[in-house]
C-alpha cells in the first residue's frame, strides 16, 4: 500500500524539448518518497486506489485550478547574500563585491547572525518551490554548518559549500583565509561535520568544494582542493568565465581562459557545476563537454553582471549539459520562474540583438531563442542530472519532489499546452500553494 496518492493534473519534462501534461491521474509515493507509479483514469486499478487513499486518509486531491510540478533545482545560490538581494545591482561586478558583497559576507563569522538569516532564506527558497539548492557559504566553518542545519531542519535538499578566498591582491583583508593551508584545513574540517550531519539525520545535506572564483585563490589552494574532491569525492561549484573582468583576470594571471586553468587544476569533472559563462568560447565549450561539467545559467544575473548571454540553445544542441540557478543575490530573488522567464527574454535579445543601428541581417546571433519547455527542463531534469539526483520529474522511481501551484483565473478555455505556459510566465510565491520534498510536506502558504 502506497503511503501517499496525489490526485490531480500535472506536467513533467519528457526530454529538453517537450513537456508532458497528464490530467485527472493518480501519483503513488511509497514511504521512502519514491513516486512507485503514475495512473490514469483508465486504469483498473484506478478508482480502488482512489477510493482506499480517500477512506483511509492517504489522499492529497487537488482542486481543479491546482497543478502539480515538479520541484525546482536552483544549482547556484549565495546564501549569505540573503540580506542585500535586490541591492546595488546597478554597479559594476567587482565594485559591488567589494563594496556591498564582501563586507556582508563577513558578518558570518558570527553564527548567531548566520542562524538568523538562514532560517528565514531556507523558508524562502522552499516558499518558491525550489526543493535542492546547490549553495555557496563564506570561509566561516561554523556559519556554513548552520547552512546546513536550517537545510535539514526544513527539508531542503542542500549542497553547501565552504568558500575558499585566501588571494591577498583579490580578497580584502578583513574577508580572506589567512593561508592556503588554513583554508584547505577548514574545508576538510567542514567536509566531516556535513558528513556526520548527514549521517545522523540521513538527510540530502552533501559538503561542495568551493573555490569562489578564479580571481580569488592561489595555485596552493586550487591544488589542495583538488586533492579533497577526488580524496572524498565531492562536488565542485564555481564561477566560470562571469564578466569581461574575471574572463580577462585569467587570461592576465595565467595566459589561459578560467575552463583552462581550472581543468588544470583537475576542478572539471562530473561532478562540477560551473556558474554563468557568458564569455565562454567553441574550445571552452568542448572542454566541459569532454568533462561531462555543468553550467549552472543564471540569466537574470547575467543581464546585471555577466557581459552577455549563454547561448543556451547552441549549448543544448551540442551535448553540453546545463541546469539553471539564481545566483543570490547577483539575481534579486530567490524564484526559478523569474530566472526561467528571463532565460527565454535573454535568448531572444541574443537571436534579435540590442543594436538597433546595425542591419538585422548582422545584428543579432541567428537561432538562439529558447522555449519554454527547455527553460522548465533547465530548471527540473538538468539541475537533477547536474547534481546526479533522481530527482526533477513525475514518474515511477523519481523522487516525490514537487510543488501544488493555484492557477489564475480562466477567462476563457486552454489547453493544457497553454494551462503550463501560463503556470510559468505567471506563477509567484504567493500561488505556491504548497511543497513536498520526498513525499514529504515542507512548506504550506498560511
Amino acid at each position: 500500500m502506497e503511503n501517499l496518492v496525489i490526485h490531480g493534473t500535472y506536467f513533467t519534462s519528457k526530454n529538453m524539448n517537450e513537456v508532458e501534461s497528464h490530467e485527472d491521474h493518480l501519483i503513488c509515493i511509497d514511504r521512502c518518497g519514491t513516486i512507485t507509479r503514475t495512473l490514469s483514469p483508465t486504469n483498473d486499478e484506478y478508482s480502488q486506489i482512489l477510493n482506499d487513499a480517500r477512506q483511509t486518509e492517504r489522499l492529497i486531491e487537488l482542486k481543479t485550478n491546482q497543478y502539480l510540478l515538479p520541484g525546482f533545482i536552483d544549482l547556484h545560490v549565495h546564501a549569505p547574500q540573503w540580506p542585500q538581494a535586490g541591492l546595488a545591482l546597478d554597479l559594476p561586478l567587482a565594485d559591488w563585491l567589494n563594496h556591498y558583497t564582501f563586507p556582508l559576507e563577513a558578518k558570518f563569522a558570527d553564527s548567531h547572525y548566520a542562524r538568523y538569516v538562514y532560517q528565514d532564506f531556507v523558508h524562502q527558497l522552499l516558499s518558491h518551490g525550489t526543493t535542492t539548492a546547490m549553495m555557496f557559504g563564506t570561509i566561516h566553518n561554523d556559519a556554513n554548518v548552520e547552512l546546513a542545519r536550517q537545510s535539514i531542519m526544513q527539508g531542503l535538499r542542500a549542497f553547501v559549500g565552504q568558500v575558499v578566498m585566501d588571494n591577498p591582491e583579490q580578497t580584502p583583508e578583513y574577508y580572506r583565509n589567512q593561508s592556503s593551508t588554513t583554508a584547505l584545513h577548514a574545508t576538510e574540517q567542514f567536509i566531516k561535520k556535513i558528513f556526520a550531519l548527514a549521517k545522523k539525520t540521513s538527510s540530502t545535506v552533501v559538503p561542495v568544494i568551493t573555490p569562489r572564483f578564479v580571481p580569488s585563490r592561489t595555485d596552493e589552494a586550487l591544488t589542495g582542493l583538488s586533492q579533497l574532491a577526488r580524496q572524498y569525492d565531492l562536488p565542485v561549484q564555481s564561477h566560470l568565465s562571469e564578466s569581461d573582468w574575471e574572463h580577462g583576470y585569467a587570461i592576465k594571471r595565467f595566459g589561459i581562459h578560467d575552463t583552462a586553468v581550472m581543468d588544470h587544476f583537475h576542478l572539471l569533472t562530473k561532478k562540477s557545476v560551473m556558474a554563468h559563462g557568458t564569455q565562454l568560447t567553441e574550445d571552452d565549450l568542448t572542454l566541459l563537454r569532454q568533462r561531462e561539467t555543468t553550467i549552472a545559467h543564471c540569466p537574470i544575473s547575467n543581464i546585471y553582471f555577466g557581459n552577455g548571454v549563454l547561448p543556451v540553445r547552441k549549448l543544448l544542441a551540442h551535448g553540453n549539459s546545463i541546469g539553471l540557478g539564481s545566483d543570490i543575490s547577483g539575481g534579486y530573488l530567490p524564484s526559478l520562474y523569474h530566472n526561467i522567464r528571463q532565460a527565454i527574454k535573454s535568448s531572444q535579445m541574443l537571436t534579435d540583438g540590442v543594436d538597433s543601428s546595425l542591419p538585422a541581417t548582422v545584428r543579432g546571433v541567428k537561432d538562439s531563442r529558447i522555449t519554454m519547455a527547455n527553460a522548465f527542463y533547465l530548471a527540473t531534469v538538468g539541475g537533477a542530472k547536474a547534481l546526479q539526483l533522481k530527482t526533477g520529474k513525475i514518474a515511477p522511481g523519481f523522487q516525490a519532489d514537487f510543488q501544488i501551484v493555484n492557477d489564475h483565473q480562466t477567462l476563457m478555455k486552454l489547453s493544457s499546452a497553454d494551462i503550463f505556459q501560463r503556470l510559468m510566465y505567471q506563477t509567484e510565491q504567493q500561488d505556491i500553494q504548497s511543497v513536498y520534498v520526498a513525499g514529504k510536506k515542507v512548506y504550506e502558504r498560511e
